[in-house]
């Protein structure tokens, strides 16, 4: 049986949900064959907890600061920023993450989160663990300089944009997948028609379906929603707060003229995904991952700058939806989806498609499952400025 260790964060959503897809495809599809833990090495008690807490305020800095976010975002994405920063979160979280792989001893290891490739590789390199050691990139197009390390043994992209970003970055070709981005296998595995799924939610077969996606990071749907409620054409709305209680109350109350059903939180998202013609969203990189991975043309409404950026553009340059900046863009998008049969929004389905890579979790299961295995080897011993910077920042690794 293979040992699958794979180290993930909560920052967001999308890292967690990445490590959650490649375990259920490896599940899936090896069963008995594989044991798959996912561990979140911040959550060590012995990580300080300004960091462990660092990846829930995401939300908040990213809500209430977004230009403080977004110049973070671009200074640390420099060579001498990011090689502090992964020496500092290396002395901080050494110890935890040794000891979840000497507990777990894993056959490979995996990452969905870029700050782990140092830390792991120190702690491989002090104990003489030859564990191949891959990463899963989870962004489609603005990629920071975090995730480019020779070394790992592989690194899984999620197309040829980030790839070449990779090869600028002076990463080995040959360690280099194109895979896409893992989504959950729901989205692809799914058997029942547009038409049966909207039947099992209650809706009308036939009528244009749009799926509206927030979150407490998402300021404009409400009166994105508005708009599509007081269209001239029927259609019909399925609205998923993402547990923003206060957006779900006001909607509660809203006067509506078109056929709609209404979430706080959902955790059926593939089967709303599938029982829709599209998407109206934030250019997340998980949401619009999954949305392309669902053949969803996407209508972005808003964008984190630097992160987010290259999401929106993507689907603007590979013709698979909207970027729209205003209330007049809203409803110009929607008039052009809307005529003509809807002939401009079957496009941008089969655009969204193309760049989709729904199998993406299976490819990466398959990936993983062939990685050559752990080769037996003896403990190295650390040179002496290895050791010198131990000692300097007290950290026990001779234990």
């Amino acid at each position: 049986m293979k040992k699958v260790l794979i180290f993930t964060v909560d920052a967001g959503y999308g890292h967690r949900s990445a490590a959650n897809a490649i375990q259920e495809a490896l599940e899936i599809r090896y069963g008995n064959e594989c044991e798959v833990l996912i561990s979140n090495p911040l959550e060590d008690e012995r990580t300080p907890t300004f960091l462990r807490e660092t990846q829930y305020d995401y939300d908040k800095i990213v809500n209430n600061m977004p230009d403080l976010y977004r110049v973070a975002f671009a200074i640390s994405d420099a060579k001498v920023t990011t090689a502090l920063t992964e020496s500092v979160v290396t002395v901080l979280i050494f110890e935890g993450m040794r000891d979840i792989i000497r507990s777990v001893q894993p056959d490979v290891i995996i990452s969905t989160y870029p700050l782990y490739q140092v830390p792991t590789h120190i702690v491989k390199t002090v104990y003489g663990l030859d564990i191949p050691y891959y990463t899963v990139i989870t962004d489609l197009a603005s990629i920071h300089q975090f995730w480019f390390s020779d070394l790992v043994q592989g690194c899984m992209v999620a197309n040829d944009i980030v790839y070449q970003k990779a090869i600028q970055n002076r990463m080995t070709p040959e360690k280099l997948h194109i895979t896409g981005i893992p989504v959950h296998p729901s989205i692809t595995m799914e058997k029942r028609s547009k038409q049966q799924l909207r039947i099992e939610l209650g809706l009308n077969p036939d009528l244009p379906t749009f799926l509206f996606v927030g979150s407490k990071r998402v300021e404009r749907l409400e009166e994105t929603i508005h708009i599509f409620n007081h269209y001239g054409k029927e259609m019909q709305m399925i609205v998923a707060c993402g547990n923003n209680r206060e957006l779900y109350d006001s909607l509660s109350e809203n006067e509506w003229h078109q056929p709609h059903l209404l979430y706080d939180f959902v955790d059926n998202m593939p089967e709303l995904m599938n029982a829709s013609d599209a998407i109206i969203c934030k250019a997340g990189g998980l949401i619009t991952t999954e949305s392309l991975a669902s053949g969803l043309p996407i209508m972005i409404t808003e964008v984190i700058p630097g992160q987010e950026t290259g999401n929106a553009k993507l689907i603007e340059e590979n013709e698979a939806g909207f970027w729209v900046h205003d209330t007049l863009g809203t409803l110009e998008a929607l008039h052009h989806w809307m005529k003509d049969d809807r002939a401009l929004m079957k496009m941008h389905a089969q655009n969204a498609k193309k760049i989709g890579k729904g199998d993406a979790a299976f490819t990466i299961a398959d990936f993983i499952m062939q990685a050559p295995p752990v080769t037996k080897t003896e403990r190295k011993i650390p040179t002496p400025k290895l050791v010198e910077w131990f000692a300097n920042n007290h950290i026990n690794w001779d234990s």
